[in-house]
């Protein structure tokens, strides 16, 4: 029987996240305080991060139970159907079988909801009255003010200065859910005042936008940060995809061949694909499961695997992952949720592991193949999620040439709608 929809029921969402960090082959490099060189105590990040999301960035726990609290505001749209793209493996003549997770269908528009609500959560439980954090494309940003106008928290974001400038309906979205938003860098702080001191055009990073919002918290009372992506807390609480994929492969008797999604720092790739890794490393399965980047910011391709700083401003403490350097300033592009000049540190010990494959992509290819998805499937993806479905679209043209009826699922984190100024440029064939 072929399916367009597998549906789980509300009761049978997962009721835990999965950790991946006991089950590593290689054992994961903590992070270390630059200031003593030693390896970062639970207090020194604690005025930086809640308690309980510092407890689950150092847990060794395998299974963390999710907060009913939690759980009661995921059911406004999880669990989340497993689709099968029928039409556009009609239109590729493929014997391949694409399924894809829609995470598009949360609040926000993206899977970013998925973490947002559990740290700001924590962070109320603790007794934080503000909150900070950076923004590229601006999902992770819509997501945190969601999170915070629900649980009654003051949220301040820094979107990267040329999304911000690129995606005024994020700011706006952002604004409705009572959130404060500025261009980073901005003048609101010291480091912010500084980089437009000295580079009054940059087009702003992501590691700028973190040490702008690490400052804020760290100088202003009652304030703490919260980050989107990288940390091994975010990747914990992202699997809840991964989880109800696996579940929902169960009901239809499937397994795929290739697991995929876009990567950044990482939060997408990891929620979908941790659980399938989990099962790769315990049952030695064949599954190839692959990270798809942007050409312009290839942190796993063309990255080195070392300590860096998370952020420009060598704030935060340093991390073994693959970076391109702290200081490294990717060109505008419309994936701005991929623009982050490192991976995280759990990524990017399974792909040094070679558990885990990586691949970069043009844009201009990425662009076709998301305006061939809205045209054969009708769902316009996010940018990013374009990095996904080009890369399940070339494995499908594959199988269409070895004859091969491969299963391929990939993660759509979020739908496009606010990215209307991107899809109009390239069918104007301003994106090359």
């Amino acid at each position: 029987m072929d399916y367009y929809k597998v549906q789980l029921d509300e009761n049978d969402m997962p009721k835990k996240w999965y950790n991946i960090v006991p089950d590593l082959k290689t054992p994961l490099e903590p992070p270390v305080n630059p200031a003593t060189g030693k390896v970062a105590t639970a207090a020194e990040l604690e005025p930086i991060f809640a308690k309980e999301l510092i407890r689950q960035e150092m847990s060794m726990e395998q299974y963390i139970d999710i907060p009913a609290e939690v759980l009661d505001l995921y059911k406004l749209f999880r669990p989340n159907p497993l689709r099968r793209a029928v039409n556009l493996e009609k239109y590729l003549k493929t014997p391949a079988k694409i399924y894809y997770k829609y995470e598009g269908e949360s609040p926000t528009g993206s899977h970013k909801t998925n973490s947002s609500i559990p740290q700001v959560y924590y962070n109320m439980k603790q007794g934080s009255q503000r909150l900070t954090t950076e923004t590229g494309a601006g999902q992770w940003g819509s997501a945190l003010a969601f999170a915070c106008n629900h649980f009654g928290l003051e949220c301040m974001i820094y979107m990267v200065r040329s999304s911000f400038a690129q995606k005024p309906h994020r700011k706006t979205l952002m604004n409705l859910w009572n959130g404060k938003v500025a261009a980073s860098p901005s003048n609101l702080t010291e480091y912010g005042r500084r980089v437009l001191k000295e580079t009054p055009d940059t087009p702003g990073t992501l590691g700028i936008a973190i040490s702008e919002a690490v400052e804020d918290a760290l100088s202003t009372p009652n304030t703490r940060y919260t980050l989107g992506s990288v940390l091994n807390h975010v990747m914990l609480h992202q699997t809840i995809i991964g989880l109800e994929t696996q579940k929902q492969f169960e009901m239809i008797e499937d397994y795929p061949d290739y697991v995929i999604a876009c990567c950044g720092g990482g939060s997408n790739f990891g929620g979908l694909a941790f659980p399938f890794v989990k099962d790769k490393m315990n049952k030695n399965l064949d599954t190839q499961i692959i990270a798809v980047e942007p050409e312009s910011c290839p942190s796993l391709t063309q990255g080195e695997y070392r300590y860096d700083f998370g952020d420009t401003g060598q704030l935060t403490p340093k991390l073994k992952m693959y970076t391109l350097g702290c200081e490294f300033v990717p060109p505008s592009m419309h994936a701005g949720g991929l623009r982050y000049h490192g991976c995280s540190p759990i990524i990017s010990n399974l792909y040094a592991d070679k558990i885990i494959t990586a691949e970069a992509l043009g844009q201009k290819d990425v662009f076709n193949a998301g305006v061939l998805f809205s045209q054969t499937e009708g769902i316009t993806a996010a940018p990013e999620s374009t990095h996904a479905i080009c890369s399940a679209i070339n494995k499908a043209i594959e199988c269409k040439k070895t004859g091969e009826e491969k299963t391929i699922v990939f993660n759509l984190s979020g739908h496009g709608l606010l990215d209307m100024t991107y899809y109009q440029e390239f069918l104007e064939g301003k994106i090359v």
